[in-house]
């Protein structure tokens, strides 16, 4: 991938109630700092004037978030109802997604589950990072995991083991591959490039080919999704459609209901990448 700009926005999907980008590595989905020169939303409000929402402080809902380092899909709800539906999804843990990586070392198996939990580290100095130690946590941590097994994301300078400078690459090698919202209305799926190829990086040549990204893919399209925890109809089911232009308004939000999308909100708040 090129330098990101203003300009060269990538579109993977796209709908009437949702959008999936692929985001560029370094750069910030949104910021309150006057000195980001270039922020995922700036690129949206470049590229979609028309869509951008003056009810929200950034102009466009972000159903997740991606680290600054980290480039790939990135879905953005383009009314609240949608947002709503994205939101139910990832609260039921229906929301697939898969990350491609370069990690130090060699890894030996081909397949494993990592149940480290997650909290803040008190380290003096290190409070900006996480650690598997403590509460559960969400914030970096894929690197945080990684890095846990002996084997940190190429680029990580934060939980990486860099030897010199000439160990350190251009950019964190972490890249949000594939992901797949089932929505009541519509299943959101999209799948990015591979930015891990000679093509794109000289510098990056590989050796020995375990299991063609192509099979990936195959293999997270044909996987059922978690059923809802309420049941219902399943997420490429006919249903009643989002509300939208010439479709009835949604029902009114209850307290409860605003206050558990209030505190999903606040779980995805941007922290300083270092």
């Amino acid at each position: 991938m090129e330098p990101g700009s203003v300009e060269n926005l990538c579109v993977v999907y796209r709908s009437h109630d949702f959008l999936v980008v692929n985001k560029h590595w370094d750069v910030r989905i949104d910021s309150k700092a006057w000195r980001e020169t270039l922020t995922l939303q700036k690129q949206l409000r470049h590229r979609f004037p028309e869509l951008a929402d003056p009810d929200t402080y950034y102009g466009f809902r972000f159903c997740h978030q991606l680290d600054f380092s980290t480039s790939g899909a990135l879905c953005v709800a383009l009314n609240k109802a949608a947002a709503g539906s994205a939101y139910r999804c990832f609260k039921d843990r229906r929301v697939t997604k898969a990350y491609l990586a370069l990690v130090r070392g060699h890894v030996q198996e081909s397949r494993m589950t990592i149940s480290y939990a997650i909290g803040k580290n008190s380290t003096e100095g290190r409070t900006h990072t996480m650690c598997i130690e403590g509460t559960q946590g969400r914030t970096h941590q894929l690197r945080v995991h990684c890095s846990a097994l002996g084997h940190p994301i190429v680029g990580d300078l934060t939980y990486g083991h860099a030897l010199g400078q000439e160990d350190q690459p251009f950019r964190m090698m972490l890249h949000a591959f594939y992901l797949r919202i089932p929505t009541s209305a519509e299943c959101v799926e999209a799948c990015t490039p591979d930015p891990f190829v000679p093509s794109l990086d000289a510098c990056w040549s590989p050796h020995t080919l375990l299991q063609p990204l192509d099979e990936l893919v195959q293999v997270l399209r044909a996987a059922p999704d978690p059923d809802p925890s309420e049941g219902g109809p399943g997420p490429c089911s006919p249903c009643t459609p989002l509300p939208g232009p010439g479709r009835p308004p949604p029902p009114p939000e209850t307290e409860v209901q605003r206050a558990s999308c209030l505190q999903w909100l606040s779980e995805w708040t941007l922290e300083p990448d270092n």
